[in-house]
């Protein structure tokens, strides 16, 4: 207690272990910690004022728990108690703090009735009406115990239904609304919006950021409240005054007006002008702002940054728009502290950027249309949706959590799927239409190398060959060409995008190499409705990937790829490594993931972009820990064997029967090629249709049905573990130097942004020298680790570093030699990240690989302990020596030119530092070719 008196003293707040909050005497109390209290405190404001007797204990000190100090606070008059815990024990007769309370109580003459509840489980918002019908079941004459709200169980029904919806917040609350995309820089604009209002008005302010799972290119939600009374609501805003909405896809994708008060206000950003909204805002969408008389504005926003230099960061232009229109704060007074936070933000990236960020401000105020709504929008009505045929699961899951709805869906929902199991594939269904601009195909230019098909991060563009009955059924506009090369008797060949999925990147168009541009990026209306009709048909195309074997580049691409459409940002430099990996392995792949970049885009409900090729064929993934992947994918590994060992074993006793099966033959064909995919594959089609037949034999037929039991091991699978830097150099190279040590036969992929991508960037051992990264704000002072060579030590690991953008076929290379290895391999991606600031964006990516290996700042080898067996150098420098400079190529990333800007001095010296630490490098990896 002593210390709790300093920390009120110092705060102003009272602290105890037990804080009381409401009527004196009061009957029904909720106990409850953290910070559904404030929500609770404003119900029992609304409660009370309504003459009702309720009350709150906050507890601040868990443990020790005191029942001293509780029963000090407790009101004398209590009756009925609801206890609140955000936790699900299994098998408890309770959760925690319910049964502390409880046990109170036990020696105690005072007994209330005591029940206690869930809530917030699953990140699920708890508002006022919830806390309601808490107290609404206290006043039943035997309230419902072990109680869920936020949640609808129609399963186990312990949910407690919302009969009232109340708001609490206090009058004259502003409360907006910020539909936003990832990477546009909303969040952050809204982050300084809140600043400004709270520390330089005597307002008060609250912000709250929703996100979806996908990385940059996802939806934010970000929910503002601003007032001059102290606000406790701790729960996203239902009712808005102002919405905002960023992305002009967003109309047809989210019910954006949920929500939006009769006569609040509505910013659109979108290129449509009247006539243009007239045609294309959907009925509902009309209606709603008719009925409930919207003032309604709309501004163009993505051309004004386009024009400005901005890319694709309309932050600034859509929050000057909203100080205007808000008129939270005066508005000469916002854009002084508007532009103030922004040489705040932006001063280190140098003068051009700050001054092209205060003419984004200025243009925002001046470029808003206020649209002048018709009464005929009261009655429009919208065309009836034509009926995909989706599966069950995307109507009923996938669907509604795209559309931020998630949290309405009932428990029923998940019935049969209480494992968390998902169907592979649902990112094909997401169809979001996030790229401004698509990629459009010249047929005339095209020299079919299938680079642009290579690179792409999200699989949204591929060569499709079509026969002449696929041709002759094919839309008019699917247009195609003669093939170039042998085995193409019979085919022609179209390189198809999908609009609707693409994220408009830009690296296919940037590393096409024809003379004239076979890709040229068209803005995505022009592009959409043929190229979507087209897309829908060459998914109906049989695969021709049997014609070719993946050995090369181009070959590789009619292999379908078996990840495809994920959250990752545009021009991520991690994706192409994984895809291909999909398009050579992928239809007999176990994938363990650790924890990072790579399981978020990989797998974040309810998108899971890898799928199944027309046999119904593809990996299986599945993520670990942060620091035990490695282990997992061991695990996985050494199941596998002792599997097909076990298959061995039972193939050679049936042998030994002496049976007259023309079986025999083919376990033999097995057994000399178990570790060969296409022996193995070759062997399982003539093995399995045997498996069910009687060989006259009891010991026989219970052979072939253990094999047969385990028939989905005879083709021979290929385990990967994947992950990024973070991992493997950091938190969780233990456990991969001891997988790497074990000898097994199992392939691991780094996928090395330098940078822990995923958590905002923070600086990990793989980052270099110089770079700019949160824990190493004045640039990190010591070497990058070199993995590689610490594997390579071994002798027995098979090791190469890649970089797609500076050699694909090296690549695509070093991938088959590493899976055909018998015994561990180590492949070390360079994946180029938008942590790393390139200065010609993220639609450069593949480029920035190849500018990385040319100035020495990244190299290409293979170590393979095979060549030593045959008496030859293990090792092989791919990479020629640096012709383009060091200097340069860090000057193209702001993780180093910020540096110079705040820290010239030093900077001149570690980047000094860098460069001669990328030779010594090199100069080793050069010896080392030699010897």
């Amino acid at each position: 207690m002593i210390y709790m008196r300093e920390i009120s003293k110092l705060t102003g707040r009272e602290y105890k272990p037990f804080n009381y909050y409401g009527h004196e005497e009061a009957e029904r109390i909720i106990v409850a910690m953290g910070s559904v209290t404030e929500t609770a405190e404003e119900t029992v404001d609304y409660l009370v004022a309504k003459g009702e007797k309720v009350g709150l204990i906050k507890v601040h000190l868990y443990r020790p728990f005191s029942a001293k100090y509780f029963f000090d606070v407790l009101p004398k008059t209590v009756k009925k108690i609801a206890v609140l815990d955000r936790t699900k024990e299994k098998g408890a007769d309770g959760e925690p703090l319910y049964l502390d309370v409880r046990n109170i109580f036990y020696e105690s003459d005072f007994r209330p009735v005591i029940v206690g509840g869930r809530y917030g489980l699953g990140s699920k918002d708890t508002t006022p009406s919830q806390i309601l019908s808490v107290y609404e079941n206290l006043k039943t004459d035997k309230p419902k115990n072990r109680f869920t709200i936020g949640i609808v169980d129609d399963v186990t029904n312990t949910s407690l239904e919302i009969k009232e919806v109340i708001k609490t917040e206090p009058a004259g609350t502003i409360k907006c609304k910020f539909w936003g995309f990832g990477s546009d820089g909303t969040v952050g604009a809204n982050k300084q919006a809140i600043k400004i209002i709270g520390d330089d008005t005597d307002m008060y302010a609250q912000g709250y950021f929703a996100y979806d799972s996908k990385k940059s290119g996802g939806v934010t939600i970000s929910h503002l409240r601003f007032g001059h009374e102290p606000i406790k609501s701790t729960y996203l805003i239902t009712d808005a005054d102002f919405m905002s909405c960023s992305k002009q896809s967003y109309v047809y994708q989210y019910d954006l007006l949920r929500g939006l008060k009769k006569g609040g206000t509505f910013l659109l950003n979108c290129i449509w002008d009247e006539e243009e909204l007239e045609k294309n805002l959907p009925a509902k969408m009309k209606r709603f702002i008719a009925e409930n008389d919207i003032d309604f504005y709309t501004i163009n926003a993505t051309r004004i940054a386009s024009e400005i230099g901005l890319g694709g960061r309309t932050n600034m232009i859509m929050q000057s728009a909203f100080f205007k229109l808000a008129e939270v704060l005066p508005l000469d007074e916002a854009v002084e502290h508007l532009k103030k936070s922004i040489v705040s933000a932006y001063g280190r990236k140098g003068e051009k950027i700050v001054n092209m960020n205060y003419e984004a401000v200025d243009r925002g105020i001046d470029s808003l249309v206020k649209i002048n709504v018709p009464d005929a929008w009261k009655n429009a009505r919208d065309e009836e949706p034509e009926d995909h045929k989706s599966p069950e699961f995307i109507k009923n899951v996938v669907e509604p959590m795209n559309r931020q709805e998630g949290d309405d869906l009932p428990v029923s929902t998940f019935v049969d799927r209480e494992d968390g199991t998902f169907p592979q594939g649902t990112a094909a269904y997401e169809k979001r239409a996030i790229a401004v601009d698509v990629p459009h195909w010249i047929k005339e230019n095209c020299i079919q190398c299938n680079q642009c098909s290579f690179v792409c991060p999200h699989a949204v563009i591929r060569p499709i060959l079509v026969d002449e009955e696929e041709k002759s059924n094919s839309p008019e506009t699917f247009e195609t060409i003669k093939p170039i090369g042998k085995g193409f008797d019979g085919l022609t060949y179209r390189m198809q995008v999908s609009p609707l999925d693409c994220t408009g990147c830009g690296n296919c168009a940037d590393v096409c190499p024809a003379k004239e541009k076979a890709l040229v990026m068209h803005h995505f209306e022009d592009e959409y409705e043929v190229q979507s009709e087209n897309w829908d048909f060459a998914m109906t195309v049989k695969s021709k990937s049997d014609l070719f074997e993946p050995t090369s580049l181009k070959n590789s691409q009619f292999h379908q790829p078996l990840l495809e459409f994920s959250g990752a940002c545009a021009g991520c430099g991690e994706t192409p490594y994984v895809k291909l990996m999909t398009q050579l392995f992928g239809d007999r792949m176990l994938i363990a993931n650790a924890t990072g970049c790579s399981s978020i885009w990989g797998a974040s409900a309810p998108s899971t972009p890898y799928c199944k090729n027309q046999k119904g064929q593809g990996p299986a993934w599945s993520n670990s820990l942060f620091e035990d992947n490695a282990e997992y994918g061991y695990g996985m590994a050494v199941a596998n064997r002792q599997i097909r060992e076990k298959i061995e074993l039972a193939m050679k006793e049936f042998i030994e029967l002496g049976l007259d099966s023309d079986i025999n033959q083919y376990f033999n064909e097995w057994m000399e090629g178990m570790d060969d995919p296409k022996a193995t594959k070759a062997a399982a089609g003539m093995i399995i249709p045997r498996l069910t037949k009687d060989t006259g034999n009891k010991r026989g037929n219970e052979i072939l049905k253990s094999i047969s039991e385990l028939k989905d091991y005879l083709i021979k699978r290929s385990v990967w573990v994947v992950g990024g830097d973070g991992w493997a150099y950091d938190i969780g190279f233990g456990g991969l130097d001891h997988v790497l040590a074990s000898g097994e036969n199992i392939n691991v992929l780094v996928l090395d942004t330098e940078v822990y991508s995923n958590t905002g960037g923070q600086s990990s051992k793989s980052t270099p020298t110089a770079a700019v990264a949160k824990f190493a704000a004045s640039g990190k002072k010591v070497r990058k680790k070199d993995l590689g060579m610490i594997a390579a030590t071994y002798g027995y690991v098979y090791v190469a570093q890649i970089a797609i953008g500076a050699n694909m076929n090296h690549a695509l290379k070093v991938f088959k030699e590493a899976e055909s290895y018998d015994g561990p391999s180590l492949i070390i991606a360079y994946a180029p990240c938008i942590n790393h600031g390139i200065r010609t964006g993220m639609g450069t990516t593949i480029r920035q690989e190849k500018k990385a290996v040319d100035s020495g700042y990244w190299h290409l080898y293979r170590y393979d302990p095979r060549l030593a067996d045959e008496g030859k150098n293990p090792f092989t420098l791919d990479s020629k020596e640096p012709k383009e400079s060091f200097m340069d190529f860090i000057n193209t990333e702001v993780r180093y030119t910020s540096l110079k800007l705040a820290f010239p001095e030093e900077a001149e010296e570690l980047f000094k530092e860098a460069e001669a630490n990328a030779k010594a490098r090199y100069e080793v990896y050069r010896k080392m070719a030699r010897d």
